[in-house]
This record gives C-alpha cells, sequence and structure tokens, in this order.
C-alpha cells in the first residue's frame, strides 16, 4: 500500500472521496476500527480490508494527489529489457519494476511515489534519468514474476558450438571408478557436457531429452516435432557422473538408485528463462534419466496461431464464452491440449472473472490466473483440488485431466452449479469423451445437462519450408481420398534439407475435430446412445472429423496427406 508518506490521513479520503471511491461515512468506520482496536495498518489498507475500495483504486488516487501518473502494470506494458537494467536484489527488496527505456530516460513503476531517496537510488544504479509512475505492490510483484527467473538458476550458456566439441576428449579418459560420484558431478567435463546437452536440446527446440542406459553403451535421444532422434553417444562410463549432475541439479537424492524420482531444474539459455521437468527411472542397466523441456516463451497463448480452421475457430470462440457448462480438449498424451487450454484461458482472463487451475504439474504461469498444482504424495489429488477451489469462488475453473470418477461427478456438478469447467481426457475423437465419462460413473442426464462441447486434436509435422516440393502419392493415396469425398490437386513434401535434419519437416501444427451436442444429441446421450451413433449424427450436423481438416490442411501445402493419415485416419472410422 503505497500510503507511508502521506502525513494526514484524511488527505487521502478526501482524494478518495473527490474520486467518488468511498463516502464519508466509510472513512470515519475505517478511522474508529484504527482507533479503537490500535491497528498499526494505514488508512488505505483498512478501507481495503472492509472491502470500501480495491488497491488500484488506493494507488489511483495517492497518484492523484502526488502528480504522478498511474498504470496498471502487466507483462505486456513491460520491456523485459528495461528490467534487466536494475539489479533483481534490488527489484525485488524495494518492489521496483522497470517498465522501459526511451532515450536516457526509464520509466519505473513503484508502490512509493513520495520516496525520493529510492528515486535517486534508481537513478545512479542504471545511470539513467528516471520517469515515475504509481502501481500496486500486487501488480509489480506479479509482472516481476513473469521477467525474473526463479531462485535456484543454473546459467549455462558458456557452451561450445557443435565444432568444438574438446570436452568429449576429456571425457573418454575417465575410468569406469568414478569413485565420489558427487565430486565426479561436479567436475568440468561433466558440467560442461550436461549443459551442452540442454543447451542443444532447447536449441533445436526439442520437448524431451532421453538419456538412455545400455549394456555398456549410452545414448543421448532428442524429440523433436513429436519424433525421437540419437543426439549423442557419449562414454558408457559417463552415465552415473551425468545423471548425479541432473540429480545435484535437480535437488534429488543422489544415493538412491532403487526408486523413481521426479524434480525441476530452472536454468537460463541466452538470456531466457526455460524450465525442465526431471523423472529419474531405475532400469535394468542404469538409471534412466527423461527431461521435459519448457520454453515459455514458444507457448502460443494465442488460438490464432494454433491451426484452427476458421469456422471451428469461430465456432469454439463462441462457446468459450458460455456462462457455464464443461468444455473438454481430448487426445493422445503430446497433442497440444494443455496450450490450447493456456491459449483460451489467456482470452478470458480479465479483471472481471476469477480463473483458478488445478494443474498436475502446472507447466506456465499466466499472470492474472489463480493456479494449483497437485500433489498425490501429500494427498492433495485432482478431486481434493477441485473440491477445496469450488470455496474459492471461481467463475472458470481448469482441471489439468479427469482421472477418476470423483474428479469427473465433481467437475460435472462444477459446470451445473454455475461455473464454466475446462478440462482434458484422453480419448480417440471428440464424441468419444461421451462414453468415457459415462464409463467414469458420470450420470447420462447430468452428462448432457452439462455437456458444451468436446475438442478433439492431433498434432502432424509441417513441411520443412526450405526443401518443399510438390510430388505424386501412389495410387492407394488417391483412392483413399476420393474415398472421403474430397479432391486434392496438388501434393507437397519435404525432400530433406540441412535446415530440417534431413527430416523434410519442421514445426508441428493441429488438426481439429469439434462435436457440439444439441437438444437432439444430449436426447441420445441421455437414452445412452453408442458411440457410432452419436459420431454418425455430429458428422451429418456438420462436424468436420479430424481427417478432413487434416486434408485441408494438404491442399493448403502446410503438412503431408501421410501425417495427416497417420494420426487421424484410423480414429476417423472410415473404411
Amino acid at each position: 500500500m503505497s500510503e507511508i508518506a502521506v502525513e494526514n490521513k484524511m488527505q487521502l479520503g478526501q482524494l478518495l472521496l473527490a474520486r467518488g471511491v468511498v463516502s464519508e461515512e466509510q472513512i470515519e468506520r475505517a478511522l474508529n476500527e484504527q482507533k479503537e482496536k490500535g491497528h498499526r495498518k494505514l488508512l488505505g489498507e483498512l478501507l481495503v480490508e472492509m472491502g470500501y475500495c480495491t488497491e488500484n483504486q488506493i494507488s489511483a488516487a495517492l497518484a492523484q494527489g502526488y502528480g504522478v501518473p498511474y498504470a496498471q502494470v502487466n507483462p505486456k506494458l513491460c520491456d523485459p529489457k528495461a528490467v534487466e537494467l536494475l539489479p533483481r536484489e534490488f527489484l525485488e527488496e524495494y518492489i521496483v519494476l522497470p517498465l522501459f527505456k526511451v532515450y536516457e530516460v526509464l520509466t519505473v513503476a513503484i508502490s512509493e511515489p513520495t520516496n525520493v531517496f529510492l528515486i535517486d537510488e534508481i537513478e545512479r544504479l542504471s545511470g539513467c534519468k528516471v520517469q515515475i509512475v504509481c502501481a500496486t505492490v500486487k501488480d509489480i510483484q506479479a509482472t516481476l514474476q513473469t521477467y525474473l527467473p526463479a531462485a535456484h538458476v543454473f546459467v549455462i550458456d558458456d557452451i561450445i558450438d557443435d565444432d568444438g566439441l574438446e570436452d568429449f576428449t576429456l571425457i573418454e579418459n575417465i575410468t569406469e571408478d568414478i569413485g565420489n560420484l558427487e565430486e565426479m558431478a561436479g567436475q568440468s567435463p561433466v558440467v560442461k557436457l550436461v549443459n551442452y546437452i540442454i543447451f542443444n536440446a532447447v536449441r533445436e527446440n526439442a520437448s524431451d531429452i532421453h538419456i538412455e542406459p545400455d549394456d555398456k553403451t549410452l545414448r543421448i535421444r532428442y524429440r523433436v516435432d513429436g519424433k525421437l532422434y540419437q543426439k549423442l553417444h557419449p562414454p558408457y562410463q559417463m552415465h552415473a557422473a551425468i545423471v548425479s549432475r541432473i540429480k545435484i541439479m535437480a535437488e534429488l537424492d543422489i544415493a538412491q538408485r532403487r526408486l523413481p524420482q521426479d524434480g525441476g531444474i530452472h536454468v537460463m539459455v541466452e538470456g531466457k528463462a526455460i524450465d525442465l521437468r526431471v523423472s529419474v527411472m531405475p532400469g535394468s542397466f542404469g538409471e534412466k534419466v527423461v527431461i521435459r523441456v519448457i520454453n515459455p516463451q514458444k507457448i502460443m497463448f494465442n488460438l490464432e496461431s494454433l491451426g484452427f480452421a476458421y469456422e471451428n475457430l469461430k465456432v469454439y470462440r463462441n462457446i468459450a464464452q458460455a456462462p457455464n457448462g464443461i468444455i473438454l480438449v481430448t487426445g493422445p498424451t503430446g497433442s497440444g491440449k494443455n496450450t490450447t487450454l493456456y491459449a483460451t484461458l489467456s482470452e478470458l482472463n480479465n479483471d472481471d472473472v476469477n480463473i483458478a487451475t488445478v494443474e498436475d504439474p502446472v507447466e506456465c504461469n499466466i499472470n492474472g490466473i489463480n493456479q494449483f498444482q497437485v500433489s498425490e504424495t501429500v494427498g492433495f489429488k485432482f478431486s481434493t483440488a477441485l473440491r477445496s477451489m469450488l470455496r474459492q469462488d471461481p467463475d472458470i475453473i481448469m482441471v489439468g485431466e479427469i482421472r477418476d470418477q470423483e474428479t469427473a461427478n465433481i467437475a460435472v456438478q462444477a459446470a451445473l452449479t454455475g461455473h464454466l469447467v475446462f478440462s482434458t481426457l484422453h480419448t480417440n475423437d471428440a464424441p468419444g469423451a461421451v462414453t468415457r465419462l459415462l464409463d467414469l460413473g458420470v450420470a447420462p442426464y447430468l452428462l448432457s445437462a452439462s455437456l458444451v462441447s468436446v475438442l478433439a486434436q492431433r498434432l502432424v509435422r509441417k513441411i520443412c519450408p526450405n526443401c518443399k516440393n510438390e510430388y505424386e502419392p501412389p495410387s492407394s493415396i488417391h483412392k483413399l481420398v476420393e474415398h472421403l469425398g474430397v479432391e486434392v490437386e496438388k501434393y507437397y513434401c519435404g525432400l530433406g534439407c540441412k535446415k530440417c535434419r534431413n527430416t523434410g519437416y519442421s514445426g508441428r501444427i493441429a488438426i481439429h475435430e469439434l462435436f457440439v451436442p444439441d437438444d437432439e444429441i444430449k436426447e441420445m446421450i441421455n437414452d445412452g446412445a453408442t458411440l457410432k451413433s452419436l459420431r454418425g449424427i455430429a458428422v451429418d450436423k456438420g462436424m468436420v472429423p479430424l481427417v478432413l481438416d487434416g486434408i485441408e490442411k494438404v491442399k493448403a501445402g502446410i503438412v503431408t496427406i501421410d501425417e495427416v493419415i497417420r494420426c487421424s485416419y484410423v480414429s476417423d472410422g472410415s473404411e
């Protein structure tokens, strides 16, 4: 609360009165409360606590009184380069947020606009003339969390290129008798090799790193665009030291090799914060490590960038504005379900709604959304978290995944009692979500009353634009496409080049199937209709199957017909 320098408490009250924020009676009540109970809290804090106004209204009034601008700061208003002009410790201790620099003038958001000593120190540290705007402590801290990496961060920018692998020659000389693993894991060759593995995974847009021991061999594989490919073959003798180094970074127990362990690492790569989720599993030839690479800069929070067809996007956006009900996103692991939900919640996020999520784990933090992570080890399951969340006055709820009967029933009940609920399921197609929820024990009449829509999706690899070329597919492909009732004039594929590692593919795009049950379909659900009949009537009413949405992208020269068939044809159910 930026009220420290206000000597006369009525000064703030007069400002709030002039703006029509509070009444004289409310100010008197707050002052009496302060006097009678001996509160050390400032007037503004009491007014907020008593529900008479908000922190933003207090800050706006104080800014007006001190003749400085007021801003509701958020990450969109902030230049990351400006944040770097002041030390992290200073920003966190004094709750200061550099917004942007124009010529030699640095605009900074602070919560205490009259603290001249603080302003002088900012000018000294930044070497700039400082212009002040007033903002709430809450907004400043939330924005800082977006740009400042977590406390335990490993900076791995001192990496060599592919040309200079001198560290491998050092590694070759290490014998099998590695002695003290913790000491070995901290030695330069091991540290540099692990850094190199992480650095290249980020640079090549890998989603996962696999470190796999075999009988006297060790291989490192990256998953890029959904496919694994081999990257390195370090000496087998280094396996234990590599695993120990990763465990140390993830704060895991290096002495425990018989039980699975999970942890997280925060790293800085080329100035960007990257989160790594580590899973260690004991195997026949030693511990296997899988590292999920989560790059917040790569997560797309815009629905337009996810590959929606125009009509599907228009309908889905309209559906997402529903006042209540349940909206599901389905597909196999790694099909981009969470990305779609994050993009959806980002569009719905504003000051008028309370959005809360329960996830396992939280993959990306979104400013302004309350996110909670489940913990099975302490009994904080999806069902438990969801039940508690409903007491937090949410408008919109996102449940990371519906896994059991209890979670399914609570989600449906929440949808029926005025909440908009988003979640994911693992089903082959969109109508399959109905039978999945019925199998989990949801009553048909409750499901038909609460279900708003189901979006099924798959990720298909895009043709590399650098080596894209027209080609003629075999006759079997032509017959298949004809059987689906569509025409494709030209087919394209990637020939393979250095930029795409000779795969012919670069990046991925989603194909979708949007199931929106109307009254007739809901009646069928209530009557226990089969999946085949539900799918048939949905297609008759205009639902575009996954395979046909994919073929539209084939026509546009974005993806290959082989990718579409691989990802969607079987699940489409066509013959």
